[in-house]
């Protein structure tokens, strides 16, 4: 290249060799100015001087509890148990006939083309197969058999039923007038409240028997989504809530006993949290103390609305009997007690006060200030000697299948671990929400004869009730238990 093309540049600025075009038309461009650096110190300044927006708190993460999922467990396993025993107690007879129990498998959970017989001969010290005496002469069919109750099921029944009628009736009255006063109106569906009434230690018939004692507290009143029970106007005066959670009490010769100087948030054995965590629940419960029994303040703040929930909720686990309950249980009532929408994000971000259980299909809540390490009740209910006593009875069942093991007639599922197994199957196919929540009502298979299951009730309604294959396999398993002499010969009294 020429040097008259750089005549541009300075002489001690000549290139020694020939330059790019493309190089020249960079050189030749105009240089940028600078921005100056008064306005970069002014930004800068303002940046520094506005408030830092407040991080979101990561969502929690759920740390396992094997001792409280144990429990979880424990009742999973006696869940069917409880569901038969409830349906069979609510027909005057005590028993139901094989044909119209099928068509209850949504209510006991049982999934579909899982046959029913076998399920109900897990549990021989509860339940019993009988023939109508009428067909006698026939052989045993699925047409001719019948579930009912053994002796000591119906002992079991009676004692619990004596002991809510004489030592536990004012406490059971005290929790559902505890329940109707945390809701606005001072009323609640008993459609909604049957959801929650088994964990409460309620009565299958406690709008019956429970409330007509306690005319002074409760009455009945016709809605336009059904009956309600409300209580009296005016109300009775609202107990105290719960004290605040305080952990188990430690030796007074440790360190630990001393006052602190800083807060301290106490948490389960082997549960630590995040700083930003920690940091929330400690302002958190530095909040003024909310009642359950009162509605908030117009303008509450939404810390104020989540510490009335965490109340609400707290006091709910506290009145059942094993301090734990069903998450979709906790759901039927948010409307009525005000709750979030989002409500196990809720019981997930303060695990220092509850639990959520994953085992299962379906979640459990539990009270963490009621068990301690180990996962034992601190404090137990009057109503759990029923629960002992029906794991009583499931587990003499278990002996005695066993023993048939022995023998030559296999029963569906064996060992106990596939006992557990089925348990589980049946817990978590479950599509019906509730113990017992559509047996109050008028048309559902709480009528005075069998005959009315099937005609406009909430439970029943499988699309494979008339399924042939589904009616083999159920054959199948009848004739199997009356070659063993699993079927009784029935009474005079087993008519239908």
């Amino acid at each position: 290249m020429a040097p008259s093309t750089l005549s541009f540049l300075p002489a001690h600025a000549q290139p020694l060799f020939p330059l790019h075009p493309r190089r020249l038309r960079h050189l030749g461009a105009a240089p940028t100015t600078p921005k100056p650096l008064t306005l970069a110190v002014r930004c800068a300044a303002k940046a520094a001087a506005s408030p830092a927006p407040a991080r979101p708190i990561p969502p929690p993460k759920l740390v396992r509890c094997p001792a409280l999922d144990r429990q979880a467990a424990r009742a999973s396993r006696l869940r069917f148990a409880r569901k038969l025993l409830t349906l069979l107690l609510s027909k005057p007879r005590g028993f139901l006939p094989l044909r119209v129990l099928l068509r209850c498998r949504r209510f006991l959970g049982l999934p579909r083309r899982r046959p029913l017989v076998p399920f109900v001969l897990r549990y021989p010290t509860l339940f019993r197969l009988f023939q109508a005496p009428i067909s006698r002469p026939l052989s045993p069919s699925l047409s001719t058999l019948a579930v009912a109750l053994t002796p000591a099921a119906h002992a079991l029944a009676a004692d619990l039923a004596a002991l809510r009628g004489a030592e536990l009736a004012p406490g059971l009255a005290d929790k559902v007038h505890r329940l109707l006063l945390m809701t606005p109106r001072r009323s609640l569906l008993v459609s909604k409240l049957a959801h929650i009434a088994p964990d409460l230690g309620l009565a299958m018939d406690f709008r019956a028997t429970l409330c007509p004692r306690h005319p002074d507290v409760f009455t009945f009143a016709n809605t336009s989504h059904g009956h309600a029970l409300q209580l009296v106007d005016p109300p009775p005066p609202p107990p105290s809530p719960l004290p605040p959670p305080l952990r188990p009490a430690v030796r007074p010769d440790r360190l630990i006993d001393r006052p602190r100087r800083f807060p301290h948030l106490p948490l389960r054995r082997g549960l630590n949290l995040r700083r930003a965590h920690r940091d929330y629940l400690l302002r958190f419960h530095s909040l003024p103390e909310a009642s359950p029994f009162e509605p908030l303040e117009e303008g509450a703040s939404a810390e104020m609305a989540e510490r009335r929930a965490c109340a609400v909720v707290r006091e709910v686990l506290a009145m059942t009997v094993e301090k734990r309950t069903l998450v979709d249980h906790l759901t039927h009532f948010r409307r009525d007690f005000g709750l979030p929408n989002r409500l196990r994000a809720l019981l997930v971000r303060h695990p220092e006060l509850f639990y959520v259980s994953i085992k299962g299909v379906r979640h459990s809540a539990f009270l963490v200030e009621a068990f301690d390490d180990d996962g034992r009740l601190l404090v137990e209910d009057g109503m759990l000697v029923g629960r002992d006593r029906l794991e009583e009875l499931v587990r003499e069942g278990k002996k005695i299948r066993r023993a048939q093991k022995k023998g030559v007639f296999p029963v569906d599922g064996d060992s106990d671990e596939e006992d557990e197994e089925d348990d589980n199957v049946a817990e978590g196919s479950s599509e019906v929400d509730g113990e017992f929540g559509d047996l109050f009502e008028e048309e559902s298979v709480t009528g005075e004869d069998w005959n009315e299951v099937g005609d406009g009730g909430g439970i029943e309604g499988d699309d494979d009730e008339d399924d042939p294959e589904s009616d083999a396999m159920e054959e199948f398993w009848v004739k199997k238990a009356a070659e063993e002499g699993l079927v009784d010969s029935g009474t005079e009294h087993d008519v239908w």
